[in-house]
């Protein structure tokens, strides 16, 4: 038996994914991005100094926090305060690596990049979505600096987005909802650059165990995924300052 979309789908296909940029006044770079019923706002704050370990070097920072809201899921959760859950820090930790892989932080120079994500409403794919909108909330702050000048190149060097997949009924399935999310067998969340380069693979075998033919089928709809996020993403930014540093167009041929 072949496992039916609820929302009617078909297995290669995305939500519908878009994001809303200059969604909040004070911050450098704001989004809110939203993945089906999955809704995302991503903030961007640029502050002058970096942690100590790179006082002195030259070379900017990135780093970035995730937190769900408690309404964010049917059931009200606790908001997380003193201490993080496992899950939150864990999550946070792929956002911050992830968007570091596209920032050259010598251009950045001794500045750090604080990214907040915060989870208004949750369908599954939360951190793919955190990602994703992230990068265009990255480029908008990256604009702002470059039309202050207090930079004068863009310190961004990729494109960043990513997707969830699954296999569901021993069937690939490209970005899961929460129902589809639980009855899976196997979840990957899938991180790649512009290139399709892959930046980090976080998957695991919720029942049993999957085969590498299973594994390729899987990245291979990861990668068609994020190649229509990637086309989204650009579609997003403004980039009259020259964010992409250049290197959007001819890396975007290879997507188009």
């Amino acid at each position: 038996m072949v496992w039916q979309r609820p929302d009617g789908r078909q297995p290669y296909e995305l939500r519908p994914i878009s994001f809303h940029t200059g969604f909040t006044r004070f911050a450098p770079g704001s989004v809110l991005a939203k993945c089906g019923d999955t809704q995302v706002l991503c903030t961007v704050s640029v502050t002058e100094g970096v942690p100590k370990f790179l006082t002195g070097t030259g070379k900017g920072w990135l780093t970035a926090e995730y937190r769900m809201l408690p309404s964010a899921t049917q059931q009200r959760q606790e908001r997380e305060l003193l201490k993080l859950s496992g899950r939150t820090q864990e999550i946070q930790r792929l956002i911050g690596r992830s968007l570091r892989a596209a920032v050259d932080f010598e251009l950045l120079g001794e500045r750090t990049l604080t990214v907040d994500t915060d989870v208004l409403q949750a369908d599954a794919g939360t951190r793919t979505t955190a990602i994703t909108g992230s990068f265009v909330a990255l480029a908008d702050a990256i604009s702002q600096l470059l039309h202050q000048k207090v930079i004068e190149r863009s310190p961004l060097k990729e494109q960043i987005a990513a997707v969830s997949v699954g296999l569901l009924q021993g069937e690939p399935f490209l970005d899961l909802n929460y129902i589809e999310d639980v009855a899976a067998t196997v979840d990957f969340n899938v991180v790649m650059n512009q290139h399709l380069g892959i930046i980090e693979v976080q998957g695991t075998a919720e029942a049993g165990s999957f085969s590498r033919l299973q594994l390729n089928q899987l990245l291979d709809f990861a990668e068609k995924g994020i190649q229509q996020l990637l086309i989204a993403q650009r579609a997003a930014v403004s980039d009259s300052a020259g964010v992409m540093g250049g290197w959007g167009d001819g890396g975007m041929g290879s997507v188009g």
